[in-house]
């Protein structure tokens, strides 16, 4: 229980925040190219290098710079070429950008519940999916905050059921599975570049593929599907999804520094891991043997016992404070009272009400209507774990303050107040 009475932390004068853009010099000099130079469109000298560039760093064939990595997710399910009301398998601990998409072009998100070693899509609860739903030919998943999942695992389910992969790596640009980047690893693959992201371009995101015809082919659509004619001739339906030459400019600044920028990240997350020993927490998880996450966020989530109690409601969170215990509302509620920006995991997809009414897996099958209120239990599943990993760690997690120019200095005096919460 963190009380104030006992403490003279001073407000941070400036904002500690989450996760912000930052700016080396020469993206300036790319946009004033741009301007210069009169290629203020969606063409010109900064799109072509940073296609060519994210290819050579990513290890892909080609990469077509669009307006954001939703664009690109979109056209990802396109290029799937899905029908209406086909079931596709998604991430389920994931921002909304993962699975609207699929919804954009018909598709029916079914989700797929999270695994405790990395929070990423859990393999066995794939299996199981496919048990229930065999006609299912394509699942989306998303490297949660910039750590790689059970790839290997996810892909030799996939292809077992003749399944193809749609890879949101939109938070994990630079982090490696078994030395292998991922938005590789799926028959389509998205990055991002927004505000917050490991490299920005204040927007714009890729899609990244070895397939030629298919990055040509996301080059019409994503400029209005124009066909060679002198005219403006459609015969498919297009979109304005090309990134700007502007925007490409910051993008072609940051490209050097994507390693830099996760090594920061990487202290960031030894900072706090040193820092919280001997509190009853853990850090988010990440399998350290195959791979190495580009650490965009660092996260921590509340052992069981050290919870007090916690309310959230669909707007609005409530704690009771309790002697020795804590609670992410709790810990981001006196974050932010000192002027530094924390912020909840993501909540489930199964469980945003816009969902609410979609299938939901878990390791041990259809993961809706498991409590009865004639029978005891329901929450925990055969092995004794929480039955629902992902609102386990929804309830237990919260995402720290992760920005690459917040000092070690500034960052101790976070640790401590996130200890003094526990008092």
């Amino acid at each position: 229980m963190f009380n104030s009475e006992n403490h003279q932390f001073q407000r941070f004068h400036n904002k500690i925040w989450l996760s912000s853009p930052t700016m080396h010099g020469e993206e300036l000099q790319y946009i004033t190219e741009a301007y210069r130079t009169n290629w203020m469109s969606t063409v010109g000298a900064n799109i072509n290098e940073i296609e060519k560039k994210i290819c050579e760093k990513v290890g892909c064939k080609y990469a077509v710079a669009l307006s954001a990595g939703t664009a690109a997710l979109h056209m990802a399910v396109k290029l799937a070429d899905i029908s209406q009301n086909d079931k596709i398998f998604c991430s389920d601990v994931t921002f909304g950008a993962t699975v609207n998409p699929v919804v954009y072009e018909g598709g029916v998100p079914i989700f797929i519940d999270t695994e405790c070693d990395t929070w990423n899509m859990d393999p066995v609860a794939l299996e199981k999916a496919f048990e229930i739903y065999p006609e299912v030919k394509l699942v989306v998943i998303a490297h949660l905050y910039g750590t790689p999942g059970k790839i290997d695992e996810i892909k030799a389910i996939c292809d077992k059921h003749g399944a193809a992969i749609i890879e949101d790596a939109a938070e994990s640009l630079g982090a490696t599975y078994r030395g292998r980047q991922t938005g590789t690893f799926g028959d389509y693959n998205a990055i991002s570049f927004n505000g917050n992201k490991i490299i920005t371009g204040s927007a714009g995101g890729m899609l990244l593929t070895d397939s030629l015809e298919d990055a040509e082919k996301v080059k019409k659509w994503s400029t209005q599907a124009r066909e060679n004619a002198p005219w403006y001739q459609h015969e498919e339906v297009g979109y304005n999804y090309r990134m700007s030459n502007v925007v490409a400019g910051v993008v072609r600044g940051q490209i050097p520094y994507l390693a830099e920028h996760i090594a920061q990240k990487k202290a960031i997350y030894e900072r706090y891991r040193e820092g919280f020993k001997g509190l009853p927490v853990k850090m988010n998880p990440f399998d350290k043997v195959n791979s190495e996450p580009n650490y965009w966020l660092s996260c921590m989530s509340v052992d069981p016992e050290a919870m007090c109690e916690q309310v959230r409601g669909e707007h609005k969170a409530l704690f009771k404070a309790e002697h020795g215990k804590s609670c992410p509302t709790e810990i981001l509620e006196t974050l932010a009272r000192y002027n530094a920006e924390g912020r909840p995991i993501w909540k489930p997809m199964h469980k945003q009400p816009i969902y609410a009414t979609h299938g939901f897996v878990t390791r041990e099958g259809n993961g809706r209507g498991k409590t009865n209120a004639y029978i005891a239990g329901g929450e925990n599943g055969k092995d004794g774990n929480p039955l629902d990993v992902g609102m386990d760690i929804f309830e237990r997690g919260l995402c720290l303050p992760s920005d690459n120019k917040m000092t070690p200095e500034q960052q101790d005096i976070i640790i401590k107040m996130i200890r003094e919460c526990f008092e």
